[in-house]
């Protein structure tokens, strides 16, 4: 009798369908194991958004601390950018809330702030030597031009003089056209909104400037001090008269001081 070696059936060399179907199995359970053993909880919600939410609060109060240093310095251009960048970007955060008030006031000192540099610099001031003394001038350009030749609308300028020999005197300027002042006239002169005034002017009998004094240059210089916009109405050659209005309201008398 011969003896053969015993070889269970299911262990069995597999080949084929069979095989291929295993190690399908083999690699589906071995995924499964990687993913289960590195899955994590997901996070909740509103932890997450609690989070979120006071990181925001932290920016906000960063740039709070910015706005308050800027107004506490009086810097009110600078607070007011710091304010409108913080609002803007979170509107609904506490500090937005505590700087509304603060913000508002920032904004209009910085508005006040910009007109009043505005407002200085539509002034020139200009010292020219004569002889051993010195000339002194303010001169500002009507706010809008001013049709003064049946043409075209163009500058006029109000200036006051301060010249060693001739003495202080006040004038308007035209860049074309001509007054209808050569034996004296009646100009209109207003402050703000208050009623005009009756005021004595002159052309000179000379070509070399289209110019007409105001006689009254006292007056009128106090009169630009304490104006926001000074109007004065003149007769012009084209025949009716017209109005030059200058926002006079940067005037520096300090730079004239002969006319304090």
């Amino acid at each position: 009798m011969t003896c053969k070696p015993f070889e269970p059936a299911d262990h069995r060399p597999q080949s084929g369908p069979q095989l291929t179907r295993a190690r399908s199995l083999l690699f589906v359970a071995v995924m499964c194991a990687m993913l289960l053993g590195g899955c994590e909880p997901a996070p909740d919600p509103e932890v997450v958004r609690a989070e979120h939410a006071a990181e925001m609060e932290r920016k906000a109060d960063a740039m709070e601390a910015d706005f308050n240093a800027q107004y506490d310095a009086e810097k009110w251009d600078l607070a007011k950018a710091h304010g409108d960048v913080l609002i803007d970007q979170y509107p609904n955060s506490e500090a937005a809330a505590r700087i509304g008030e603060r913000h508002e006031n920032a904004a209009a000192k910085a508005h006040q702030v910009r007109e009043a540099r505005r407002l200085t610099g539509l002034w020139s001031y200009q010292t020219q030597p004569v002889g051993k003394k010195e000339q002194l001038s303010a001169a500002i350009y009507a706010r809008e031009n001013v049709e003064t030749d049946g043409k075209a609308a163009r500058p006029v300028r109000l200036i006051f003089r301060d010249h060693p020999e001739w003495g202080r005197s006040s004038y308007l300027v035209l860049e074309a056209g001509d007054f209808d002042c050569y034996k004296g006239c009646k100009l209109a002169v207003t402050v703000d909104e208050e009623k005009p005034r009756s005021m004595a002017g002159s052309r000179p009998d000379t070509d070399d400037a289209i110019a007409m004094f105001v006689e009254d240059e006292k007056t009128l210089w106090k009169l630009a001090k304490q104006a926001g916009v000074l109007s004065i109405e003149f007769p012009v050659k084209a025949g009716g008269k017209r109005t030059a209005s200058f926002e006079v309201g940067g005037l520096d008398p300090e730079r004239m001081p002969g006319w304090n």
